[in-house]
């Protein structure tokens, strides 16, 4: 049985760490936090409030990062040069030449890393991939994808709103759309910004354009107490597929409506996010991946790289 540790009990490791409990051949055995009062709720499992020691008492197979984003280079390299696999959450670092440093450090040591970018085991956005490969509904015209929420003011120590230790929009909501579009359709050919950024608020809208068809995204942190949502709406030559608070539908030429929705269940915990699979299915992907010693292919190095050059340019 493998054995993982997860650092950074916030907000997103309310997804991670009931992903690594329903997995029968691999144990959570310890967290940390440097606040003890996040680990309070999970009384069965060991708590550390120093990474290193965590590691070093525990020497675990697999290291869950589920720490503030400019944190996760120096972790996730540390982790590896001790022969620990590392799953990260997004975005795997800040700059290009840190995601560099850290895919050089696990070739290095014989180890695997993987961004955990969740929208790659979503199922809608996997059924849209589908019907895009096989030309289900003929070629993709158009897309637009959207990620809005409120400005998040619930973050330690208010690093999520300081650009240099998080990103901002580009790197905290966008980057999830453009994976997409990058897992999807490859790089694109061209892309239009437009951003509207102050202190307390930060949108950003972008257009892609590829060869034959064109996706906008939006992405926005708003000064208001705004829900967060999330969705698309991809136009093919004889259907139009839509993913948005109503449900998951492929609207068909010929007026016939196809109604995809399916129970999801997962608890997410205290962030307002969609319930889904989708953090359980990449948590035993990559937990499969070291059980087989087999390589990370359906995130690529070269994607992750250029994803987060496009963001960088935002």
């Amino acid at each position: 049985m493998l054995k993982a540790v997860l650092a950074g009990v916030g907000g997103i490791s309310s997804a991670h760490i009931p992903g690594w409990r329903v997995l029968e051949d691999v144990r959570l055995a310890a967290i940390c936090d440097i606040r003890p009062e996040q680990m309070e709720k999970y009384p069965d499992i060991r708590h550390y409030t120093n990474v290193e020691e965590m590691l070093e008492t525990e020497k675990p197979d697999i290291l869950d990062i589920c720490l503030p984003t400019y944190l996760h280079a120096d972790y996730a390299v540390k982790a590896m040069e001790k022969g620990i696999h590392v799953l990260c959450e997004k975005p795997a670092a800040l700059d290009s030449d840190d995601v560099r440093r850290i895919y050089a450090a696990a070739e290095k040591n014989h180890v695997l890393f993987m961004p955990a970018q969740v929208i790659r085991f979503w199922r809608e956005y996997e059924i849209v991939k589908n019907f895009y490969e096989n030309k289900t509904y003929g070629s993709l015209l158009s897309g637009s994808m959207y990620r809005l929420n409120t400005c998040p003011g619930w973050s330690w120590d208010g690093w999520m709103k300081d650009e240099k230790r998080s990103g901002l929009v580009p790197c905290d909501l966008h980057i999830h759309d453009l994976d997409f579009l990058m897992y999807s359709f490859g790089k694109p050919k061209e892309y239009i910004p437009f951003r509207s950024k102050k202190t307390d608020q930060d949108f950003l809208d972008v257009v892609y354009r590829y060869d034959g068809f064109f996706v906008e995204t939006k992405a926005s942190w708003y000064a208001a107490s705004y829900p967060f949502s999330a969705g698309f709406r991809f136009q093919f030559e004889d259907a139009v597929v839509v993913k948005d608070a109503a449900g998951f539908k492929v609207y068909l030429r010929d007026g016939e409506a196809l109604d995809l929705n399916e129970e999801v269940t997962a608890d997410t915990g205290e962030l307002d996010l969609p319930k889904t699979d989708a953090y359980s299915a990449e948590i035993a992907y990559f937990a499969d991946c070291v059980k087989q010693n087999r390589p990370i292919g359906k995130i690529r190095q070269e994607e992750i790289e250029t994803v987060i050059d496009i963001l960088n340019t935002l």
